[in-house]
């Protein structure tokens, strides 16, 4: 008995237990997924060209007829202003399917059983691959704002609030990615993951104020797209970045998350990872089990 005490004392004394060990192997599962991006630059090339094409479409081909409240008829610039930071978050949420599919890709080929064999973390697997399409993500993001500022867009508040409202933007897409990962576990194939991701993601994106004033739509619609998770995170990104119009209102029913976006779409995503996190993980333990 004192044998078997004092070992288990020295194993729960030894620094790679608990939350520093769940870190330490989540970095090790991220560096992991890091490198085979890396080694696929496909992949980072096929996710920039979906929003640099939103730009360019939304911006020279329909932004001189989607007229804005206040904005002068076929003005560009003001609708420029408006898009961007619809198109920063559509973004962050359409990786959201790839990281589904990357998950479901693991499964089908075994991986997840063999990390599941090591002496590691079972979040850690999850988490090491969330923090790695957030990368990714971030990267992604450099880009298209540089493909912004060559069209025209501008940030009109200090480079703290323009930080403050990608950093937003990234949060949303980190939480997100724990939707992706929970779907990613739950199908067969990674052909099923992508569908079920861009599923919910379609009409999430465009039931909300990211590409239009939400001041068109039916009146059941406008509440729908005020209290989308989505729709207070590209209001928070215009807030922070000055892109608010005076002829948009910030909310037509009143409600509270385009009232007071920025925390919204900070608790909204929070909620998000909280709720998502612990049930990719459930179902992460039961699917390999």
């Amino acid at each position: 008995m004192t044998t078997v005490s004092d070992a288990a004392q020295v194993r729960a004394a030894q620094p790679g237990g608990g939350p520093g060990r769940s870190v330490r192997d989540s970095l090790v599962v991220a560096q992991r997924n890091l490198i085979r991006m890396k080694r696929i630059p496909e992949m980072a090339i096929f996710a920039l060209v979906q929003p640099i094409m939103f730009v360019v479409l939304f911006t020279y081909v329909f932004g001189g007829s989607i007229a804005l409240p206040g904005a002068p008829a076929g003005g560009v610039q003001p609708y420029r202003e408006f898009l961007m930071a619809g198109v920063f978050a559509q973004t962050v949420t359409f990786a959201t399917a790839g990281a589904g599919a990357g998950i479901a890709d693991d499964m089908h080929r075994g991986l997840i059983d063999r990390f599941r064999s090591l002496p590691m973390s079972r979040g850690a697997v999850l988490t090491g691959r969330t923090l790695a399409d957030l990368v990714q993500t971030a990267l992604t993001m450099v880009v298209l704002a540089a493909v912004a500022l060559l069209i025209g867009w501008r940030g009109h508040e200090s480079i703290g609030k323009v930080l403050g409202g990608f950093g937003l933007l990234l949060l949303l897409g980190y939480a997100f990615s724990w939707i992706g990962a929970l779907i990613g576990l739950s199908v067969r194939t990674p052909e099923a993951a992508t569908s079920g991701g861009l599923l919910w993601l379609f009409p999430m994106t465009f039931v909300s104020n990211a590409f239009v004033p939400v001041t068109g739509m039916p009146s059941f619609l406008q509440h729908i797209a005020e209290w989308n998770p989505f729709s207070a995170t590209v209001q928070a990104a215009r807030q922070l970045f000055g892109n608010t119009l005076e002829g948009v209102p910030a909310s037509v029913t009143g409600a509270w998350p385009m009232e007071h976006p920025v925390l919204a779409s900070a608790l909204w995503s929070v909620l998000i990872i909280a709720v998502f996190r612990t049930l990719a993980v459930r179902r992460y333990r039961s699917a390999t089990a």
